[in-house]
Order: C-alpha cells, then structure tokens, then sequence
C-alpha cells in the first residue's frame, strides 16, 4: 500500500481518473460544448477516433515491445497505462457527448454502449493489476482485461461499420 502511494504513476492515473469524471460529467450537461464541427465530423468524434487509434495500435505493440526490449519495460508499461487513461477519457468525452444530445437527435447506443462497458473493464481491471489492488484475485483480473481487449477489436470493427452505416 505504502509503495503504492509513493508511485508517481499511480497518482496520475488517479488524476487522469478524476478528470475524465468531470469532463465526462461537463461534457453531458452542457458545460464543455464539444459537438462543433472540424471537418465533416464534430469534434467529440474526432476525440474518440484518437483514443481508440492509441488502443488498437499501442496495446499489441505494448505487447510486443516488452518482450524484444525487457530492459523498457517499466517506461513501456507507464506509456500503456498513461496512454490508455488518457484513450479512455478522450472516449469518454464522445460517449458523454452522446449520451447528453437531446431525445429528438439520441442515437443508438447498441455497440457504443457495449464497447464503453468494454473499455471501462479493460481501464479497471488494468488499474487492479498495474496498482496491484485485490491481489488475490490478479489472475482473474488478467484473464478479464485480456479479453476484454481482444473483444474490443471485434466490436469496435462492428461499432464503426454500424456508425457508417454499412450495418
């Protein structure tokens, strides 16, 4: 516990946490007015793209980096942790946004509500095993966070394709 509260990662993941929290929460009442365009897409769009783009293509190569380069591990690890974090509050930011337009213009949450579920497992069950929290039960959680991200790339192909409208 004590080594926990002396690990400078583990103090901004709290923060990052509590940011996302609030500007989840600003974002779905109104306070941050997000929607505005930036091309053809508004901007709490764009956030979410940027955030699932550093999942996809950091995790498996997190993965991969680790095992060539042992010696990075710790500054690969605090990138996969900070960087998914962050991921999760740009995500976040669109699924509040959503969630938050008026009933006449409310979308359908299908896979964007299953895929948020998804991505807030991976954030907690990773936090559990970075931060070793409830370790007892580390191998559940390991087995729960990888496949949840496993899952995240098949439904993310889904939750686009749908956003598309090819589905």
């Amino acid at each position: 516990m004590v080594s926990r509260l002396r690990n400078p990662y583990f103090w901004a993941a709290v923060a990052i946490l509590l940011a996302t929290v609030y500007i989840s929460y600003g974002t779905y009442v109104g306070w941050f007015q997000l929607g505005f365009f930036v091309g053809s897409y508004r901007f709490n769009h764009w956030t979410s793209w940027i955030g699932f783009l550093f999942i996809a293509i950091y995790t498996p190569l997190y993965h991969i980096l680790k095992r060539r380069h042992p010696k990075r591990a710790k500054t690969l690890l605090g990138t996969h942790v900070i960087g998914n974090l962050l991921s999760f509050m740009v995500i976040s930011i669109h699924f509040a946004a959503q969630l938050g337009r008026p009933a006449q213009f409310f979308p359908d949450l299908g896979t964007g509500i299953i895929l948020y579920a998804m991505v807030a497992i991976m954030v907690a069950t990773g936090i559990l095993q970075r931060f070793y929290i409830a370790i007892s039960f580390s191998r559940k959680w390991r087995f729960l966070h990888t496949s949840m991200a496993t899952s995240f790339y098949l439904v993310i192909l889904v939750h686009i394709l749908q956003g598309l409208g090819f589905l």
